[in-house]
């Protein structure tokens, strides 16, 4: 349970992010307890969250990263991440991100289309480079999350269709600047069910059958994340059930003898560490309703505005025992600047200090400066 130093707090310019780094340090625990095999490997997704303390106790834990843009191999390397614990995905790789993946010799490229397989072939031949690539493969399994989060579908940008695999296949064969490592997989994010993951195993099981009866082998089998955490209940859950997780890939995906498994996390490691604090400057009576106006905004947790997400909210300073219902809306010059309708809170008052629980994931990563307002800064418990 995420213990609030209030002292602290009360000194601090809101709205602010706090995290939590003894949970942080106990989720890693968990993780590496519950992966002890030396084939299996864990990549931080650091699209979640790349607060450079969040990198520096991730990486002394161990952990390679993942990344979807050339400014995350960057953050990455500075952070000390060693380059052969970097895997690179993203549709849209730029030129120079791809040369900073080549320069510095990351350990493999996840390739989303022939067209960006062509292109790596063509820069690596330049600098007389090989690029280690592993095929982003759709493989048309509904995660049941939301779709603005579910990327495995046949109608998805991500990956390549299983109908062209073949061809791209091929297209790695014949490349002489290439090198085919395995298959790469991602389905979506927030994934409460163990379900879509045994899905997926079946459809990663079938793909290797059909390819090694070919002749086909691959030394390197990349499932991606998508684990969800509970966004509801975050003292309760605080960690995600790991060895459930990882237990369904032991039991249902059949490596080949010396494979290797790599796993890339981002929400389930980051999300429950943290939390935003912010402060009521008004409580607005309306005609039916209370708002709680506050100074956090979906400028610094966009989540609910694009998602429609929730995440807990809770007061930590009011100390009254009657309840209200309260809008808890921020200041920002959008309708869609809410964190939640109709929550039920203690008598709240302008000065009151609020979190919004479960924000350790893309809340500061996604944060911005809409309407010329400052980024937060961040303090922590170690």
């Amino acid at each position: 349970m995420t213990q609030f130093p209030l002292d602290i707090f009360a000194q601090t310019r809101t709205p602010f992010y706090f995290y939590d780094l003894n949970l942080l340090q106990a989720t890693l625990t968990e993780i590496k307890q519950s992966v002890s095999q030396p084939h299996i490997h864990v990549h931080y997704a650091i699209k979640a969250n790349a607060n450079p303390e969040i990198l520096k106790v991730i990486k002394e834990n161990g952990f390679g990263v993942d990344c979807v843009s050339g400014g995350e191999v960057e953050a990455a390397l500075n952070a000390g991440f060693a380059a052969d614990k970097i895997v690179f995905a993203g549709v849209g790789k730029s030129d120079w991100e791809i040369e900073l993946g080549l320069d510095n010799n990351i350990s493999c490229f996840n390739v989303e289309s022939a067209a960006e397989l062509d292109v790596i072939q063509e820069i690596a031949q330049i600098k007389g480079k090989t690029a280690r690539v592993a095929l982003r493969v759709n493989p048309n399994v509904d995660a049941h999350t939301h779709h603005y989060i579910t990327t495995g579908l046949a109608e998805n940008k991500f990956g390549i269709s299983l109908d062209m695999l073949d061809s791209v296949i091929e297209r790695c064969m014949v490349s002489p600047n290439i090198e085919l490592l395995g298959l790469h997989f991602h389905i979506g994010s927030q994934i409460t069910e163990i379900h879509p993951f045994e899905r997926l195993c079946q459809r990663v099981n079938e793909l290797q059958d059909k390819y090694e009866s070919q002749g086909i082998k691959f030394s390197s089998i990349n499932v991606g994340g998508g684990l969800g955490i509970d966004y509801n209940n975050p003292d309760e859950n605080p960690i995600p059930d790991f060895k459930a997780y990882f237990s369904t890939f032991e039991q249902h995906l059949k490596l080949r003898p010396g494979q290797q498994l790599h796993f890339e996390l981002g929400r389930s490691i980051v999300g429950q560490c943290g939390s935003l604090i912010t402060k009521v400057l008004y409580v607005k009576e309306g005609v039916a309703k209370k708002f709680a106006i506050v100074d956090a905004g979906f400028t610094e947790l966009i989540r609910p505005a694009l998602y429609q997400a929730h995440h807990k909210i809770e007061n930590l300073t009011s100390n009254s025992t009657k309840t209200h219902k309260y809008d808890v809306v921020g200041p920002i010059c959008e309708s869609s600047d809410r964190f939640g309708e109709a929550e039920i809170l203690p008598t709240t008052s302008r000065g009151d200090l609020i979190a919004l629980r479960s924000a350790g994931a893309y809340g500061e990563i996604m944060a911005s400066q809409y309407n010329c307002r400052k980024l937060p800064q961040s303090i922590y418990a170690k």
